[in-house]
């Protein structure tokens, strides 16, 4: 406990176990554990572990929100949290950020979204203000306060949530993957926040996979295994800690397919694209061919773009000016349901993707929109592919976070597009996870498809990639995959037998 605290408890969980409703394995197994005032407790653990369904005990979601059985003995600043009328009550003491942003921001543009709370709170429009511009400034969102917030990248929603339930000032924050789509800059920003806001008498429960700046400013870390607490450690042990390794796929890059016939016309090529949002110029000016077979990370900071580049490619969204080609199809007049036959489009949080009651039925249904007499075979196929056949009858939101991805996995390559496209494919998910997806992928190649994946995560597309695409505010600013003059090195990883692409990429002056 943070003896600027005086041992002073924040939150408590005493022998607290939940089983969700229809499930007949608690996913929460007798947890004890107290947070004082000024404490940080980073809680990490394997995918599926019960992380997140700590988060929802320990902030009273769970009580008043959530059927399912749950026993023992919550208590937020002293207060049970069954005392408590209901969850307005709860929020003037707890502020809770979930990995999901996307659900929580309902406003016009991010300076309304961080606004609203402290409308509530009745400060003078001076203090409001002053407390607005400290927050945004703090989490990297300020040149943003203009803008829509469906307009952003994961990352900067993902800023915008953290600003908006920082900025409410609450004694008790609860953070669920705070992080996982953040880059490295803007985590550290993060974590420079929640340090002074410690000192400053707050609780703060993060819950993390990335073992990074969040865990360094921690006082305690705890991991959790099957919905019980294994261990407490230190954060200066715990690279020491077996506890705290989870082993991850090995990096290496399957076998490349069949090289495509020399001039094969590339799978995408994209000419002079521009994109804006309400005049914001997100993408500018763009150049990008790729082959068919690859295996191509699209990487860069929160912002950069690339979200926006990888939408063009299945119609989601339209050219501001320029060209994308899809196999020969203009992806700016052909339907998105002509699209979808030739890419497939993982997203960034899977459970924008999952509405069905089983997971045999969320498979079917894009597989059923094109071909509405398919046989079961291919919804079996594409399950046994990500590893889920056993849990073909299963409901979708009662599968872990890694498993999920899988499943969004299996209802894109049911309908067996040319190319599959995946935003941050390993966001939320534990080093093991991270692995089988991977796997997953190479297999995908080796089988004719064209990979191409998304990530501000740079060591995953080195370790996996064919060729890596660097993005800064809107451009290319590297492809490994393209030179001029000199030979391609060894670390450039176009496919054997595969020429080297001679699209150019423009200066970001």
């Amino acid at each position: 406990m943070s003896p600027e605290t005086g041992g002073e408890i924040a939150l408590s969980l005493r022998g607290v176990s939940y089983t969700y409703p229809g499930s007949e394995t608690p996913a929460l197994d007798r947890i004890s554990l107290e947070i004082g005032r000024g404490e940080i407790v980073f809680v990490t653990g394997p995918t599926g572990a019960g992380k997140t369904t700590l988060c929802l005990a320990a902030s009273g979601i769970l009580h008043h929100e959530y059927g399912g059985t749950l026993d023992g003995a919550i208590a937020i600043l002293g207060k049970s949290v069954r005392d408590y009328q209901n969850m307005g009550e709860i929020g003037r003491h707890v502020g809770v950020v979930f990995d999901d942003a996307d659900a929580q921001l309902i406003f016009t543009t991010v300076e309304e979204e961080v606004a609203s709370g402290l409308e509530n709170l009745g400060l003078s429009r001076e203090e409001m203000q002053r407390r607005l511009r400290e927050v945004m400034e703090a989490t990297g969102i300020a040149d943003l306060a203009d803008r829509a917030p469906h307009t952003l990248s994961g990352g900067q929603k993902q800023r915008v949530a953290i600003a908006a339930t920082i900025a409410l000032g609450t004694k008790i924050l609860i953070l669920d993957e705070p992080t996982a789509e953040l880059d490295t800059e803007a985590t550290g920003a993060v974590s420079a926040l929640l340090r002074r806001l410690s000192g400053e008498g707050t609780a703060v429960l993060i819950v993390e996979q990335k073992l990074g700046d969040l865990a360094a400013i921690a006082d305690r870390m705890v991991v959790v295994e099957g919905g019980a607490i294994v261990r407490e450690v230190l954060p200066e042990q715990m690279a020491e800690d077996a506890c705290l390794q989870h082993p991850a796929g090995d990096g290496a890059r399957p076998p490349a397919p069949a090289a495509a016939p020399p001039g094969a016309p590339p799978v995408i090529s994209v000419r002079g694209l521009v994109h804006r949002y309400d005049g914001v110029v997100a993408v500018r000016d763009l150049d990008l061919e790729v082959a068919s077979g690859e295996i191509v990370a699209v990487v860069g900071e929160n912002g950069s773009g690339k979200t926006t580049l990888v939408k063009h490619f299945n119609g989601l969204l339209r050219p501001t000016e320029g060209s994308v080609t899809v196999d020969g199809l203009d992806a700016a007049t052909v339907p998105i349901a002509e699209l979808a036959r030739h890419v497939g489009l993982v997203f960034q949080n899977p459970d924008t993707m999952l509405f069905a009651e089983t997971v045999a039925e969320e498979v079917a249904f894009g597989l059923r929109n094109i071909d509405p007499g398919a046989s079961e075979e291919p919804v079996d196929a594409a399950l046994r592919e990500v590893g889920l056949i056993h849990r073909k009858t299963a409901y979708p939101r009662s599968l872990s976070r890694g498993e999920r991805q899988r499943l969004a996995i299996a209802c894109v390559i049911a309908m067996k597009p040319n190319v599959i496209v995946l935003d941050e494919p390993t966001t939320g998910l534990d080093t093991r996870e991270s692995g089988r997806v991977m796997e997953i992928l190479g297999r995908l190649r080796q089988d004719g498809h064209t990979i191409i994946m998304v990530t501000h995560d740079m060591r995953l597309g080195e370790e996996y990639a064919d060729r890596t695409v660097r993005m800064e505010q809107g451009r290319i600013i590297h492809d490994s995959g393209i030179y001029e003059e000199e030979p391609c090195p060894k670390s450039c990883s176009t496919s054997p037998g595969r020429a080297p692409f001679t699209a150019s990429t423009r200066s970001p002056n």
